[in-house]
Protein backbone atom coordinates (compact mmCIF):
# COMPACT_ATOMS: atom_id res chain seq x y z
CA UNK A 1 0.00 0.00 0.00
CA UNK A 2 1.03 3.38 -0.87
CA UNK A 3 1.91 5.48 1.53
CA UNK A 4 0.03 8.15 0.84
CA UNK A 5 -3.03 6.14 0.87
CA UNK A 6 -2.01 4.38 4.18
CA UNK A 7 -4.71 7.16 6.27
CA UNK A 8 -7.80 5.62 3.93
CA UNK A 9 -6.81 2.11 4.82
CA UNK A 10 -6.63 3.63 8.46
CA UNK A 11 -10.18 5.11 8.46
CA UNK A 12 -11.53 1.86 7.03
CA UNK A 13 -10.26 0.04 9.81
CA UNK A 14 -11.47 2.45 12.23
CA UNK A 15 -14.85 2.21 10.53
CA UNK A 16 -15.12 -1.50 10.89
CA UNK A 17 -13.69 -2.02 14.47
CA UNK A 18 -16.63 0.68 15.60
CA UNK A 19 -19.25 -0.97 13.34
CA UNK A 20 -19.56 1.75 11.52
CA UNK A 21 -18.03 0.19 7.77
CA UNK A 22 -21.11 -0.18 5.10
CA UNK A 23 -21.54 -3.57 4.11
CA UNK A 24 -22.99 -2.72 0.69
CA UNK A 25 -25.17 -6.03 -0.39
CA UNK A 26 -26.11 -6.65 -3.60
CA UNK A 27 -29.81 -6.85 -5.05
CA UNK A 28 -30.52 -9.63 -7.48
CA UNK A 29 -34.20 -8.78 -8.61
CA UNK A 30 -36.31 -6.18 -9.35
CA UNK A 31 -37.74 -3.92 -6.71
CA UNK A 32 -41.20 -5.42 -4.60
CA UNK A 33 -42.21 -6.67 -1.44
CA UNK A 34 -39.50 -9.09 -1.91
CA UNK A 35 -36.19 -8.99 -3.04
CA UNK A 36 -33.49 -11.21 -3.90
CA UNK A 37 -29.89 -9.91 -1.57
CA UNK A 38 -26.54 -11.41 -1.86
CA UNK A 39 -28.66 -14.64 -3.85
CA UNK A 40 -31.42 -14.83 -1.08
CA UNK A 41 -34.98 -14.04 -1.11
CA UNK A 42 -35.90 -11.33 1.63
CA UNK A 43 -38.45 -9.67 2.80
CA UNK A 44 -38.04 -6.08 1.95
CA UNK A 45 -37.67 -3.70 4.63
CA UNK A 46 -35.47 -1.32 3.24
CA UNK A 47 -36.58 0.45 -0.07
CA UNK A 48 -38.26 3.58 -0.72
CA UNK A 49 -40.88 2.57 -3.08
CA UNK A 50 -43.04 3.60 -0.78
CA UNK A 51 -46.61 2.67 -3.26
CA UNK A 52 -44.60 -0.57 -5.05
CA UNK A 53 -44.53 1.73 -8.38
CA UNK A 54 -40.73 0.61 -9.24
CA UNK A 55 -41.89 -2.77 -10.97
CA UNK A 56 -45.22 -1.61 -11.88
CA UNK A 57 -46.18 -3.79 -14.91
CA UNK A 58 -47.27 0.12 -16.72
CA UNK A 59 -44.10 1.65 -15.84
CA UNK A 60 -42.19 -0.66 -17.25
CA UNK A 61 -44.01 -1.12 -20.12
CA UNK A 62 -43.89 2.92 -21.03
CA UNK A 63 -40.29 2.88 -20.82
CA UNK A 64 -39.97 -0.21 -23.30
CA UNK A 65 -41.99 1.89 -25.67
CA UNK A 66 -40.26 5.50 -25.33
CA UNK A 67 -37.26 3.54 -26.06
CA UNK A 68 -38.38 2.34 -29.54
CA UNK A 69 -39.48 5.78 -29.79
CA UNK A 70 -36.46 8.17 -28.61
CA UNK A 71 -33.77 5.58 -27.60
CA UNK A 72 -32.21 5.46 -24.21
CA UNK A 73 -29.99 8.44 -23.65
CA UNK A 74 -30.98 12.21 -24.52
CA UNK A 75 -27.04 12.57 -25.77
CA UNK A 76 -27.03 16.52 -24.51
CA UNK A 77 -27.81 18.78 -21.58
CA UNK A 78 -31.13 20.50 -21.48
CA UNK A 79 -30.15 23.51 -22.62
CA UNK A 80 -28.22 22.19 -25.73
CA UNK A 81 -30.53 19.60 -27.43
CA UNK A 82 -31.17 17.12 -24.37
CA UNK A 83 -35.08 18.84 -24.18
CA UNK A 84 -37.39 16.49 -25.84
CA UNK A 85 -40.49 16.47 -25.98
CA UNK A 86 -41.38 13.67 -23.00
CA UNK A 87 -39.19 16.79 -20.75
CA UNK A 88 -41.63 19.09 -20.97
CA UNK A 89 -45.02 16.61 -20.58
CA UNK A 90 -43.71 15.82 -17.76
CA UNK A 91 -42.79 18.96 -15.92
CA UNK A 92 -46.30 20.11 -17.01
CA UNK A 93 -47.63 17.09 -15.34
CA UNK A 94 -45.72 17.15 -12.44
CA UNK A 95 -47.07 21.24 -12.04
CA UNK A 96 -50.47 19.81 -12.19
CA UNK A 97 -50.36 17.33 -9.80
CA UNK A 98 -48.82 19.49 -6.94
CA UNK A 99 -50.96 22.46 -7.79
CA UNK A 100 -48.73 25.11 -8.43
CA UNK A 101 -47.81 27.06 -11.93
CA UNK A 102 -44.71 25.23 -13.08
CA UNK A 103 -41.81 23.22 -12.61
CA UNK A 104 -38.82 21.57 -13.37
CA UNK A 105 -36.67 18.12 -13.85
CA UNK A 106 -33.33 17.66 -12.42
CA UNK A 107 -31.52 14.19 -12.85
CA UNK A 108 -31.93 13.41 -9.14
CA UNK A 109 -33.35 14.85 -5.89
CA UNK A 110 -29.84 15.14 -4.51
CA UNK A 111 -29.13 17.50 -7.78
CA UNK A 112 -32.11 19.76 -7.60
CA UNK A 113 -30.90 20.66 -4.31
CA UNK A 114 -27.27 21.25 -5.66
CA UNK A 115 -28.92 23.31 -7.97
CA UNK A 116 -31.82 25.40 -6.55
CA UNK A 117 -30.04 26.91 -3.21
CA UNK A 118 -26.81 28.25 -5.08
CA UNK A 119 -28.83 29.47 -7.44
CA UNK A 120 -31.35 31.43 -5.02
CA UNK A 121 -28.42 32.77 -2.44
CA UNK A 122 -24.26 33.48 -2.26
CA UNK A 123 -21.67 35.37 -0.69
CA UNK A 124 -23.57 38.09 1.28
CA UNK A 125 -26.97 36.22 1.70
CA UNK A 126 -28.33 34.13 4.64
CA UNK A 127 -29.60 30.02 4.81
CA UNK A 128 -32.13 29.57 8.06
CA UNK A 129 -31.77 25.49 7.59
CA UNK A 130 -33.30 23.21 10.41
CA UNK A 131 -30.63 20.85 12.10
CA UNK A 132 -30.80 17.50 10.71
CA UNK A 133 -31.70 18.92 6.87
CA UNK A 134 -30.38 15.87 4.34
CA UNK A 135 -27.38 15.71 3.01
CA UNK A 136 -28.10 17.39 -0.05
CA UNK A 137 -29.21 20.37 1.67
CA UNK A 138 -26.30 20.92 3.63
CA UNK A 139 -24.43 20.71 0.43
CA UNK A 140 -25.96 23.03 -1.22
CA UNK A 141 -25.63 25.29 1.22
CA UNK A 142 -22.18 24.92 1.85
CA UNK A 143 -21.97 25.80 -2.31
CA UNK A 144 -24.14 28.86 -1.87
CA UNK A 145 -21.56 30.35 0.00
CA UNK A 146 -24.01 31.98 1.94
CA UNK A 147 -24.03 32.33 6.16
CA UNK A 148 -25.56 29.09 7.39
CA UNK A 149 -27.85 29.63 10.74
CA UNK A 150 -28.97 26.53 11.93
CA UNK A 151 -32.27 26.55 14.15
CA UNK A 152 -33.56 23.76 16.27
CA UNK A 153 -35.16 20.74 14.71
CA UNK A 154 -39.15 21.70 13.71
CA UNK A 155 -38.86 24.37 16.23
CA UNK A 156 -40.36 27.51 14.59
CA UNK A 157 -40.30 29.39 17.96
CA UNK A 158 -35.94 28.93 17.71
CA UNK A 159 -36.94 29.64 13.62
CA UNK A 160 -38.37 32.98 14.70
CA UNK A 161 -35.41 33.73 17.37
CA UNK A 162 -32.58 32.94 14.74
CA UNK A 163 -34.61 34.88 11.97
CA UNK A 164 -35.20 38.35 14.73
CA UNK A 165 -31.07 37.89 15.60
CA UNK A 166 -29.81 37.60 11.52
CA UNK A 167 -32.73 38.54 9.23
CA UNK A 168 -31.28 42.18 8.89
CA UNK A 169 -27.63 41.41 8.55
CA UNK A 170 -28.16 40.22 5.13
CA UNK A 171 -29.80 41.22 2.09
CA UNK A 172 -31.48 37.94 0.96
CA UNK A 173 -32.40 35.26 3.33
CA UNK A 174 -33.80 31.10 2.38
CA UNK A 175 -35.29 29.01 4.71
CA UNK A 176 -35.19 25.04 4.14
CA UNK A 177 -36.40 22.33 5.72
CA UNK A 178 -37.31 18.78 5.04
CA UNK A 179 -40.82 17.69 4.51
CA UNK A 180 -40.56 14.31 6.32
CA UNK A 181 -37.31 13.64 7.95
CA UNK A 182 -35.95 10.71 6.23
CA UNK A 183 -34.01 9.25 9.59
CA UNK A 184 -36.86 10.14 12.00
CA UNK A 185 -39.72 9.95 9.76
CA UNK A 186 -41.05 12.90 12.02
CA UNK A 187 -42.95 15.78 9.60
CA UNK A 188 -42.16 19.50 9.64
CA UNK A 189 -44.94 21.55 11.25
CA UNK A 190 -44.54 23.53 8.10
CA UNK A 191 -47.55 25.66 8.39
CA UNK A 192 -46.32 27.00 11.51
CA UNK A 193 -43.15 27.81 9.63
CA UNK A 194 -44.48 29.77 7.35
CA UNK A 195 -46.04 31.82 9.77
CA UNK A 196 -43.20 32.63 11.55
CA UNK A 197 -41.63 33.21 8.03
CA UNK A 198 -44.26 36.04 6.93
CA UNK A 199 -42.38 39.19 8.31
CA UNK A 200 -39.10 38.92 7.31
CA UNK A 201 -38.97 38.73 3.68
CA UNK A 202 -37.51 35.23 3.18
CA UNK A 203 -37.80 32.66 0.88
CA UNK A 204 -39.28 29.42 2.14
CA UNK A 205 -38.18 25.83 0.52
CA UNK A 206 -39.10 22.26 1.22
CA UNK A 207 -37.43 19.74 0.06
CA UNK A 208 -40.48 17.19 0.15
CA UNK A 209 -38.75 13.97 -1.07
CA UNK A 210 -40.06 12.32 1.54
CA UNK A 211 -43.78 13.22 1.11
CA UNK A 212 -44.65 13.21 -2.40
CA UNK A 213 -46.61 10.28 -2.76
CA UNK A 214 -47.23 9.99 1.05
CA UNK A 215 -48.80 12.97 2.54
CA UNK A 216 -51.83 15.28 0.99
CA UNK A 217 -54.04 14.38 -0.95
CA UNK A 218 -53.56 11.39 -2.88
CA UNK A 219 -49.89 11.71 -2.20
CA UNK A 220 -49.46 15.30 -3.45
CA UNK A 221 -47.29 16.65 -0.58
CA UNK A 222 -47.25 18.14 1.92
CA UNK A 223 -47.97 21.61 0.94
CA UNK A 224 -51.00 20.41 0.39
CA UNK A 225 -51.12 18.62 3.76
CA UNK A 226 -51.06 21.71 5.24
CA UNK A 227 -52.94 23.46 2.40
CA UNK A 228 -50.35 26.24 1.85
CA UNK A 229 -50.74 26.34 -1.51
CA UNK A 230 -49.02 29.14 -3.37
CA UNK A 231 -47.14 30.26 0.24
CA UNK A 232 -44.31 28.28 -0.21
CA UNK A 233 -41.94 29.32 -2.95
CA UNK A 234 -39.94 26.27 -3.55
CA UNK A 235 -40.97 22.59 -3.40
CA UNK A 236 -37.89 20.37 -4.63
CA UNK A 237 -38.94 16.84 -4.70
CA UNK A 238 -37.54 12.99 -5.85
CA UNK A 239 -38.99 11.12 -8.23
CA UNK A 240 -37.18 7.88 -6.94
CA UNK A 241 -39.14 7.10 -3.62
CA UNK A 242 -42.88 6.91 -3.84
CA UNK A 243 -42.48 7.76 -8.19
CA UNK A 244 -40.67 4.62 -8.39
CA UNK A 245 -38.09 5.76 -10.93
CA UNK A 246 -35.46 8.42 -10.72
CA UNK A 247 -35.01 11.94 -11.03
CA UNK A 248 -35.53 15.24 -8.98
CA UNK A 249 -38.23 18.20 -9.45
CA UNK A 250 -38.52 21.91 -8.15
CA UNK A 251 -41.68 22.65 -8.17
CA UNK A 252 -43.90 26.15 -7.53
CA UNK A 253 -43.49 30.03 -8.00
CA UNK A 254 -42.86 29.99 -12.27
CA UNK A 255 -40.06 33.09 -11.61
CA UNK A 256 -37.76 30.55 -9.58
CA UNK A 257 -38.30 27.67 -12.10
CA UNK A 258 -37.52 30.25 -15.06
CA UNK A 259 -34.47 31.52 -13.05
CA UNK A 260 -33.21 27.52 -12.11
CA UNK A 261 -33.37 26.93 -16.22
CA UNK A 262 -31.11 29.88 -16.33
CA UNK A 263 -28.93 29.39 -13.74
CA UNK A 264 -29.24 25.64 -12.21
CA UNK A 265 -25.80 24.35 -12.54
CA UNK A 266 -26.64 20.27 -12.99
CA UNK A 267 -29.83 21.37 -15.27
CA UNK A 268 -27.03 23.48 -17.24
CA UNK A 269 -24.11 21.31 -17.26
CA UNK A 270 -25.19 17.66 -16.87
CA UNK A 271 -27.29 15.07 -19.34
CA UNK A 272 -31.01 15.56 -19.02
CA UNK A 273 -32.87 12.45 -17.25
CA UNK A 274 -33.28 10.01 -20.06
CA UNK A 275 -35.92 8.60 -22.06
CA UNK A 276 -36.99 5.34 -20.28
CA UNK A 277 -36.92 7.15 -16.73
CA UNK A 278 -39.30 10.60 -18.21
CA UNK A 279 -42.18 8.00 -19.79
CA UNK A 280 -41.98 5.84 -16.63
CA UNK A 281 -42.37 8.82 -13.89
CA UNK A 282 -45.22 10.26 -16.60
CA UNK A 283 -47.15 6.67 -15.82
CA UNK A 284 -46.48 6.94 -12.05
CA UNK A 285 -48.17 10.39 -12.11
CA UNK A 286 -50.96 9.44 -14.40
CA UNK A 287 -51.70 6.50 -11.70
CA UNK A 288 -51.57 8.39 -8.58
CA UNK A 289 -54.02 10.89 -10.41
CA UNK A 290 -56.54 8.25 -11.25
CA UNK A 291 -56.67 6.68 -7.59
CA UNK A 292 -55.95 6.61 -4.22
CA UNK A 293 -56.06 3.11 -3.60
CA UNK A 294 -52.08 3.21 -3.42
CA UNK A 295 -51.57 5.95 -0.87
CA UNK A 296 -54.28 4.54 1.04
CA UNK A 297 -52.43 1.14 1.23
CA UNK A 298 -49.23 2.43 2.11
CA UNK A 299 -51.22 4.27 5.26
CA UNK A 300 -53.15 1.36 6.34
CA UNK A 301 -49.70 -0.86 6.64
CA UNK A 302 -48.05 1.76 7.76
CA UNK A 303 -50.43 1.89 10.59
CA UNK A 304 -50.56 -1.94 11.40
CA UNK A 305 -46.79 -2.18 11.29
CA UNK A 306 -45.77 0.47 13.93
CA UNK A 307 -48.79 -0.57 16.07
CA UNK A 308 -47.67 -4.21 16.36
CA UNK A 309 -44.15 -3.13 16.86
CA UNK A 310 -45.08 -0.91 19.48
CA UNK A 311 -47.16 -3.39 21.24
CA UNK A 312 -43.79 -5.78 21.16
CA UNK A 313 -41.83 -3.57 22.97
CA UNK A 314 -40.01 -1.71 20.32
CA UNK A 315 -39.41 1.94 20.27
CA UNK A 316 -39.95 3.20 16.63
CA UNK A 317 -38.88 7.14 18.12
CA UNK A 318 -41.36 9.89 16.71
CA UNK A 319 -42.20 8.99 13.55
CA UNK A 320 -45.38 9.72 12.32
CA UNK A 321 -44.82 8.36 8.52
CA UNK A 322 -44.16 4.76 7.00
CA UNK A 323 -40.45 5.74 8.18
CA UNK A 324 -40.04 3.35 10.91
CA UNK A 325 -37.14 3.21 12.97
CA UNK A 326 -36.13 0.75 15.43
CA UNK A 327 -34.28 2.68 17.71
CA UNK A 328 -31.59 0.72 19.27
CA UNK A 329 -28.96 2.93 20.34
CA UNK A 330 -24.77 1.64 19.28
CA UNK A 331 -24.05 1.20 15.26
CA UNK A 332 -22.50 -2.57 16.53
CA UNK A 333 -26.21 -3.69 17.91
CA UNK A 334 -27.66 -1.85 15.28
CA UNK A 335 -25.76 -4.23 12.48
CA UNK A 336 -26.05 -7.47 14.87
CA UNK A 337 -29.74 -6.80 14.78
CA UNK A 338 -29.39 -6.27 10.87
CA UNK A 339 -27.80 -9.29 10.35
CA UNK A 340 -29.79 -11.74 12.43
CA UNK A 341 -32.97 -10.56 10.60
CA UNK A 342 -31.24 -11.23 7.20
CA UNK A 343 -30.51 -14.66 8.80
CA UNK A 344 -34.37 -14.96 9.01
CA UNK A 345 -35.18 -13.94 5.58
CA UNK A 346 -35.81 -9.74 6.18
CA UNK A 347 -33.49 -7.33 4.37
CA UNK A 348 -33.60 -4.34 7.29
CA UNK A 349 -30.54 -2.18 6.95
CA UNK A 350 -28.38 -0.94 10.04
CA UNK A 351 -28.18 2.98 10.46
CA UNK A 352 -25.52 4.50 11.50
CA UNK A 353 -23.10 7.36 12.56
CA UNK A 354 -22.59 9.83 10.15
CA UNK A 355 -25.57 9.44 9.05
CA UNK A 356 -27.46 9.39 12.07
CA UNK A 357 -26.04 11.07 15.53
CA UNK A 358 -23.66 8.46 17.48
CA UNK A 359 -25.70 6.50 20.16
CA UNK A 360 -29.02 7.35 18.01
CA UNK A 361 -28.47 4.03 15.38
CA UNK A 362 -31.69 1.96 14.31
CA UNK A 363 -33.15 -0.12 11.88
CA UNK A 364 -34.88 1.77 9.46
CA UNK A 365 -37.87 -0.02 8.11
CA UNK A 366 -39.67 1.15 5.13
CA UNK A 367 -43.36 0.27 4.47
CA UNK A 368 -44.89 -0.20 1.28
CA UNK A 369 -48.08 -0.42 -0.61
CA UNK A 370 -46.58 -3.71 -1.59
CA UNK A 371 -46.40 -5.19 1.06
CA UNK A 372 -49.39 -7.57 2.46
CA UNK A 373 -50.97 -8.31 5.86
CA UNK A 374 -48.47 -11.77 5.31
CA UNK A 375 -45.49 -10.18 4.53
CA UNK A 376 -45.28 -7.64 7.94
CA UNK A 377 -46.82 -10.91 9.54
CA UNK A 378 -43.68 -12.36 8.67
CA UNK A 379 -41.52 -9.55 9.30
CA UNK A 380 -43.16 -8.63 12.72
CA UNK A 381 -42.13 -12.64 13.65
CA UNK A 382 -38.66 -12.06 12.63
CA UNK A 383 -38.04 -8.91 14.92
CA UNK A 384 -40.00 -10.69 17.81
CA UNK A 385 -37.20 -13.40 17.73
CA UNK A 386 -34.13 -11.39 17.01
CA UNK A 387 -35.29 -8.62 19.27
CA UNK A 388 -36.19 -11.25 22.30
CA UNK A 389 -33.00 -13.45 21.51
CA UNK A 390 -30.47 -10.19 21.64
CA UNK A 391 -32.10 -8.13 24.37
CA UNK A 392 -33.74 -5.60 22.68
CA UNK A 393 -37.32 -6.37 23.82
CA UNK A 394 -38.47 -8.77 27.03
Amino acid sequence: MSAKLQWIQDEIKNLRDSGLYNQIRTIGSSQGAWLVVDGKRTLNFCSNNYLGLANHPRLVQAAKESVDLYGVGPAAVRTIAGTMGLHVQLEERLAGFKGVEAAITFQSGFNANLGTIPALVGKGDVIFSDELNHASIIDGCRLSRAQIVRFAHCDPGDLERALSEHRRNFSRALIITDGVFSMDGDVAPLDKIYEVSRPYEALLMVDDAHGEGVLGRGGRGIVDHFALHGKVDVEVGTLSKAFGVVGGVVAGNPVVVEWLRQRGRPFLFSSAMTVPDVAACLTAVEILEESTALVDRLWENTSYFKEEMQRLGFDTGRSVTPITPVMLGEAPLAQQVSRALFEKGVFAMAIGFPTVPRGKARIRVMISAAHGKDDLDQGLEAFARVGSNLGVID
